[in-house]
């Protein structure tokens, strides 16, 4: 009987231990951490945006107003059929002649066509071709914008992270100084106040690991949402090989913008839109010519020979609104305004357009002309605490020297990072803001595809 329970106790054991091993496998192989790079990002955004796809539908839904403008143009041709069923059959009481038949029969083709003489339908099809246009250079803005908020989140998190990782080391500089500081209140050659001073700080550097390790976990959250990640990723850094030049001068960028930028051509087709618009709502003027065509087949029961059994026939209508209250004439001023809208928006956005371009460069110069000189202050800071490390060990310093050493390595650690992610972002914003953006990403892109 021992036996019996020693070998169920090891079964159960052996089980146990492949069920944990089985169950290890399982999350390991469930969940893996997927690493993207900024191109990767770039490509899923594309796929998964409800806001790009949204756009998308608003290009697919004017190519069907296409469609239905280019319908009018075509004859419309329709069958028709009646049957009728009489109470009684009627003859004339002097003659035989067929008053009311029993039932009746008729059925037959027609085809008809209107159109304005001044060819109102033609322009509502160029209206029709022109908002296709529209809508794709609106898609492209939308793609443009989105996928620059994408790059400004990635940037985010790779600064927040290297945030984390300049608290850590803050945290690990201020843990070893507050053990010097103890070994030398030991020998007596520092008081209590720099002991608790060096407390302090190390709290005080604790808290910030902790809110830099919340406004990762944030960055991370904004990126997940902008692009439909799943939890667990992980991203590249990017090589910073691609270095944005300045050689153009302001004014041929700001040339650039104002013919490459989509919301610009967007509305430049809208001016065009209300300028053809116009000459729709003045369309309304001119007469209205309907062509028709019947074919009529005709049966009743009984029979007669007075019926004709069948027809076919062609008519013209001419239509001209002589007093409609006013109506013309309030459709022509409303199209003159929206024209005038249109002209208008056109300036604005090109004055913005202007402005951001300037804002955009001059950033970008900012953070050029400033990485230089933030590189060196972190070289001398880093020796500077270094130094000061050195000699508070041999009590040729004091604990605040060791403070202000340390929060001028962490200043210019941040600073440094900043500056160099901002960098980046920055040759994007003047790419973005010339109206190239979205062109260098989706041929990178393609390249990438081919390959």
């Amino acid at each position: 009987m021992r036996k019996i329970n020693i070998f169920i106790l090891l079964f159960i054991v052996l089980i146990s231990g492949f069920t944990n091993l089985w169950a290890q496998e399982s999350y390991l192989t469930s969940s893996p951490e997927k690493t993207y790079s900024l191109d990767d990002l770039y490509q899923i955004a594309l796929k998964r945006s409800e806001k790009i796809k949204i756009s998308e539908e608003d290009l697919y839904i004017t190519e069907r107003t296409k469609e239905k403008a280019l319908s009018v143009l075509v004859p419309r041709f329709s069958a028709f059929g009646n049957y009728t069923r009489y109470s009684e059959e009627k003859m004339a009481a002097d003659t035989v002649t067929l008053i009311q038949p029993e039932s009746t029969t008729a059925w037959g083709l027609r085809f008809d066509q209107s159109f304005t003489l001044n060819g109102k339908e033609l322009i509502a099809l160029g209206i029709a071709e022109d908002s296709i246009e529209k809508s794709k250079y609106d898609l492209d803005a939308v793609k443009e914008a989105y996928l620059f908020n994408v790059a400004s989140a990635y940037y985010n998190v790779l600064e927040t992270a290297k945030a984390v990782d300049i608290a850590m080391a803050n945290v690990e500089r201020l843990e070893a100084h507050k053990n010097a500081v103890n070994v030398q209140l030991k020998i007596e050659t520092v008081t209590k106040t720099a002991l608790y001073r060096a407390q302090a700080e190390l709290s005080k550097s604790k808290a910030e690991l902790i809110n830099a390790k919340n406004g990762l976990r944030l960055a991370r959250n904004v990126l997940s949402r902008a692009v439909g990640l799943e939890e667990n990723f992980e991203i590249r850094k990017p090589e910073f090989k691609e270095d944005f030049s300045l050689d153009n001068d302001i004014d041929s960028i700001k040339k650039e913008a104002l013919f490459d930028r989509a919301e610009l051509k967007s509305l430049s087709v809208q001016k065009k839109i209300s300028e053809d618009m116009l000459k729709y709502s003045k369309s309304a003027y001119w007469p209205t010519v309907s062509v028709e065509g019947v074919y009529q087949k005709y049966d009743q029961e009984p029979d007669s020979s007075m019926v004709n059994d069948e027809s076919v026939s062609v008519g013209v209508m001419l239509n001209f609104t002589i007093f409609d209250g006013g109506l013309r004439r309030a459709e022509i001023k409303e199209s003159l305004a929206k024209k005038r809208q249109a002209e208008l928006a056109e300036k604005e956005l090109s004055k913005e357009i202007a402005t951001e371009v300037e804002d955009a460069y001059l950033y970008l110069h900012t953070q050029m002309s400033v990485l230089k000189s933030l590189e060196d202050q972190l070289k001398f800071a880093n020796d500077n605490y270094n130094a000061v490390s050195k000699q508070f060990k041999y009590g040729l310093a004091n604990s605040i020297d060791v403070m202000d050493a340390n929060t001028l390595l962490v200043t210019s650690e941040t600073e440094l990072s900043k500056a160099i992610y901002n960098k980046q972002l920055a040759g994007l914003n003047v790419e973005r803001a010339k109206g190239t953006f979205l062109k260098t990403i989706t041929g990178r892109l393609e390249t990438k595809t081919e390959k």
